[in-house]
């Protein structure tokens, strides 16, 4: 199972994404589901994947490969984030048309992806490829978009991001969302990569990876557990509480 999630604020861009992979119990590893490409003060795209391993590694070649073979779409001629992830969808759409016309055993080959970035004279966008191609743009009222197992890491999103949450705030949120995925599935696992980018900078922005191991990322672990704590400590008493008596 995969998480992967993507915030858009008006700082800038956070995304985050485990790095577990499985094929039953036997067969789990350790691939990257995060892809950036950019074109330095002129446009930055980052990727998430989550779905059939074989149909994400297509795609993720396909779209570095066509820039230089000068096939046209691609991510350096799209005019807006809109066309990209029409693009995006499309490859997605055709790799997994390409790979079942192959198989003989109902493989499910889907996919699904979040297209984020920037393109220079406009705002960053994000948006949500679905495996049969289409998309939908993140609402101005929940500025994120999740994908693979998100239920567990979708609380603290609602109650925190909004637009002008800051972006190292809106970091530290998303790697509270993935430890509480994590915590909760055993199918999410690190390493876990985080990718900061800052409005208006069209490069490849801060990228960070977290192992089970990292200082940081146990910190943060530690804090929300006790800061949770705390709050279950100070939530208001039962009137039986108060008074001495029994419910």
């Amino acid at each position: 199972m995969t998480y992967c999630l993507a915030i858009n604020v008006n700082d800038g861009l956070v995304l985050c994404s485990d790095s577990r992979t499985n094929a039953g119990t036997d067969n789990v590893s350790t691939y990257s589901k995060m892809f950036s490409f950019a074109w330095p003060g002129a446009r930055f795209f980052a990727l998430l994947s989550a779905g059939n391993l074989a149909t994400t590694q297509a795609v993720v070649k396909k779209l570095s490969g066509d820039v230089p073979a000068g096939l046209v779409p691609n991510l350096a001629t799209a005019a807006t984030m809109q066309e990209a992830a029409d693009y995006v969808g499309m490859i997605s759409a055709q790799v997994q048309k390409h790979h079942a016309s192959r198989d003989t055993a109902s493989t499910n080959f889907e996919a699904t992806f979040i297209l984020a970035g920037q393109i220079e004279g406009q705002p960053p966008e994000m948006y949500m490829v679905y495996p049969q191609g289409n998309y939908i743009h993140e609402s101005s009222g929940h500025p994120f978009l999740q994908i693979g197992e998100f239920k567990y890491g979708k609380p603290i999103l609602d109650r925190v991001i909004k637009r002008d949450v800051s972006l190292e705030r809106a970091a530290r949120c998303a790697l509270v969302s993935m430890n509480s995925t994590i915590r909760s599935n055993v199918t999410v696992g690190p390493p876990i990569e985080l990718l900061i980018y800052r409005c208006g900078a069209l490069d490849e922005g801060r990228r960070l990876f977290f192992r089970d191991d990292d200082p940081f990322a146990r910190q943060i672990s530690e804090k929300w557990n006790e800061g949770l704590l705390m709050a279950l400590e100070n939530l208001p008493r039962f009137d039986w509480e108060t008074h001495g008596s029994g419910p």
